[in-house]
């Protein structure tokens, strides 16, 4: 089978591997989509120490049931699924406290063993989440960031439900988010990025309040937004310093500043400032099964599309799919791979 593997530091390449046979409890899935995630551009760049070359990245996924292994019987061959690559024992401190995201023993498909970029993939059966089988497989594949986002989005406004929103960044987190918190009751939604093609795409997609940080004054923007009053929940999908440290300025005291994005670990922050404003901090790291199953449960209802953002590359092109969001050349939001050319409607 067909396989990107990530080899070092900005290079992947494709392999020719057999097809792995799944083992007790697992299923091998048949991938149609896979996406790639922010999180594994810092792999690539080998920024990230969990990722180890080599390596088959790939954890946003859907794909069809090729077969079971032995004891693993909830899936028939043919069916569609979904991956949730997030694993846990179960029973830690965490997962007992019904936090199995923060479990002191999780593992991520893609991350601890193989993932999805390749034609096959071995996944427990416990991982999947069936969908049906008429739902675009792009669409599909977006089940996992979109339970990220909106986790992050559902806690940011659980204390501020008609908020007028700020999200920091138009790739696929930033994307979700600004999605998540419209479906959740948001009055507005403004979306900050450096990317002008990003932004021109974003409007095209009916978010009408947009800004450039370069080029104009963010806090000038939201007062003219929001006519004046500001905002009182900012979700930084980018995770840098400048957006870190202006979200904190930017949000209402009393407000809610809700971190997602990791793009770099250490941040200065003015924490008395922060103090003075009694502003909530927060951060969201993956998800509950809850979030994934609400994530499908939108997906499946089309309030949630790929359409208008998105673009399919072949699994050859990984390298170079990777190599232009480094460069900040992609002016979509999400890139999927796709093993094998089938055909499929796709906005």
């Amino acid at each position: 089978m067909k396989t990107a593997v990530w080899s070092a530091p900005e290079h992947i390449r494709i392999e020719e591997r057999d097809i792995p046979e799944p083992g007790p409890g697992e299923v091998l899935l048949r991938i149609q989509s896979v996406g790639i995630c922010g999180s594994e551009l810092e792999g690539y760049l080998g920024h990230n120490s969990l990722r180890v070359p080599p390596l088959v990245m790939g954890h946003e996924t859907c794909g069809i049931v090729e077969r079971n292994g032995a004891g693993a019987d909830r899936y028939v061959p043919g069916q569609k699924a979904v991956v949730n690559p997030l694993l846990y024992c179960g029973l830690c401190r965490s997962c007992r406290n019904g936090y199995t995201q923060l479990c002191e023993k999780r593992q991520i498909i893609g991350v601890h063993r193989p993932g999805a970029f390749a034609e096959f993939a071995v996944v427990p059966e416990g991982a999947l989440v069936a969908v049906s089988a008429e739902l675009n497989p792009f669409r599909a594949s977006l089940a996992e960031p979109l339970a990220c986002s909106l986790r992050a989005t559902r806690r940011a406004m659980v204390r501020h439900p008609l908020a007028a929103v700020v999200v920091f960044g138009a790739g696929g987190i930033g994307m979700l988010c600004a999605m998540a918190a419209r479906i959740l009751g948001a009055s507005e939604v403004l979306i900050a990025d450096t990317n002008t093609e990003r932004l021109e795409m974003v409007r095209r997609l009916g978010f009408r309040l947009t800004a450039n940080p370069r080029e104009e004054s963010l806090e000038s923007v939201v007062r003219a937004a929001f006519n004046g009053k500001g905002t009182d929940v900012v979700v930084d999908a980018a995770g840098f310093q400048p957006t870190r440290e202006t979200a904190i300025r930017l949000v209402n005291p009393g407000g809610t500043f809700m971190n997602i994005g990791l793009g770099i670990d250490e941040t200065e922050l003015p924490i008395n400032y922060l103090i003075r404003s009694e502003i909530e901090l927060l951060g969201s790291f993956c998800y509950t099964a809850r979030d994934f199953a609400d994530a499908v449960e939108l997906l499946e209802q089309g309030k949630i599309t790929e359409e208008g953002w998105t673009e399919i590359r072949p699994l050859d092109e990984a390298d170079a799919a990777f190599r232009n969001l480094v460069q900040g050349k992609v002016s979509s939001g999400k890139i999927f791979l796709q093993p094998v050319k089938e055909e499929h409607d796709h906005g």
